[in-house]
């Protein structure tokens, strides 16, 4: 169903319509999408989240100080890449809890390294990782299988490993242990390798998360969906205050009862018929859908996902096809990037079905949430991380 909104830039942003978009670019379709309160909060936190990500693995990377730290003139000098509007020094004293910055009498410079909090956080998230590692492997083997060639470029996969889970090491750790599953090859451009899978799987081999929805759906005795409906159906959640036309539900109904081919199928030859182009960005949705709901966070920059459109046979603009179906997805472009989010793998800001490296990450964007407010009790640093944070994120000042 490839639809476009041609009224969304001329009328209500939070109206929305599958009708077609005529005459508007791609930056007006995602300027006049309905903004979300919820996922917007969520965002500009993470924004901020990335941004401490980035300098943890710098200060993280020098292991001749010990504990390691680096200079703030350092970081001062790469905050326009990093982001920094204010400075490296603003940033780092607004989150106390995450950064501690201390005078070095040797370099008669300032210095930061990183809290005992994070240390414990960043041990916390490798034990975790290293404890699923299994789910992980299944992750990555689950991914190459949507590929048509049931390979993706190592390029494309280093972009999203911390989306997925995976450790720092996993080409020596993932890949070379276990070459049952995986192989790297030589691609045809020059310093390029290829991941492929090496053990064939049965097309039935995996289920789909949208179908362990439907599974549970029509085994729900309240469920309200006709069950005949839900069998080619996505779970839609539009928030509050989302207008929805009369039009806009009619061909919302008939695209849930449009059959398509599974993000583990075999596409096989691209079908001529009238529904034929409906059928297959269907079938990019059901792709995306997968992706997301493989990642840790149920999230991911759409420049990242975006390298594997090739790979997965989707023809589409990837940008415009998370604007095409709001209940399934939410679009956001805080922190100067564009990232979506699985709609219904939230609630409340929160991951619904959480994982251990979940959790551990969560906790560092609880520090951020905190703020410059008071530390928690000793007892409740780590462990507790959370009790007031809803507080404290109703004074906090956003970045």
């Amino acid at each position: 169903m490839r639809r476009q909104i041609f009224e969304a830039v001329l009328g209500h942003p939070c109206r929305a319509s599958i009708t077609v978009r005529s005459m508007t670019t791609s930056a007006q379709y995602v300027a006049s999408r309905f903004r979300d309160p919820t996922f917007e909060k969520l965002m500009s936190k993470y924004k901020n989240l990335n941004k401490v990500f980035a300098i943890q693995d710098l200060i993280l990377a020098n292991h001749i100080d010990v504990p390691p730290s680096v200079s703030i003139d350092f970081l001062s000098r790469l905050s326009q890449k990093l982001h920094l509007n204010r400075g490296a020094a603003s940033f780092l004293r607004k989150y106390p809890h995450i950064f501690h910055i201390f005078y070095n009498p040797k370099v008669s410079q300032p210095f930061c390294k990183l809290t005992d909090n994070v240390h414990h956080i960043s041990n916390l998230e490798a034990e975790a990782i290293k404890a699923t590692l299994p789910t992980v492997i299944d992750r990555l083997v689950r991914l190459l299988s949507m590929s048509a060639s049931k390979s993706l470029p190592l390029r494309a996969i280093f972009k999203v490993w911390k989306e997925l889970g995976l450790p720092d090491d996993f080409e020596d750790s993932v890949i070379s242990q276990n070459p049952h599953l995986f192989t790297l090859c030589d691609a045809h451009e020059p310093n390029t390798h290829i991941l492929k899978l090496v053990k064939e799987f049965p097309n039935n081999h995996f289920t789909a998360a949208v179908e362990n929805w439907r599974m549970i759906e029509c085994c729900n005795e309240d469920c309200s969906i006709n069950k005949t409906e839900i069998q080619f159906s996505f779970k839609h959640q539009y928030p509050p205050g989302m207008k929805l036309k009369k039009n806009f539900r009619a061909k919302e109904k008939e695209w849930k009862k449009l059959p398509y081919v599974g993000p583990y199928d075999e596409l096989g030859e691209k079908k001529r018929s009238r529904t034929g182009p409906a059928a297959l960005e269907k079938r990019s949705v059901a792709i995306v859908h997968e992706f997301l709901s493989l990642t840790v966070e149920k999230m991911v920059e759409v420049e990242k996902i975006s390298h594997f459109r090739k790979c997965f046979g989707i023809d589409l603009n990837i940008r415009d096809l998370f604007l095409d179906h709001p209940g399934i997805f939410y679009l956001s472009t805080k922190g100067k990037k564009h990232t979506v989010f699985l709609r219904e793998a939230y609630e409340r800001g929160r991951v619904i079905d959480s994982n251990p490296v979940y959790d551990a990450r969560r906790k560092l964007l609880d520090l951020i949430i905190l703020g410059r407010h008071d530390m928690l009790p000793s007892k409740l640093k780590c462990d507790g991380i959370g009790k007031g944070e809803e507080s404290a994120a109703r004074n906090e000042n956003n970045d």
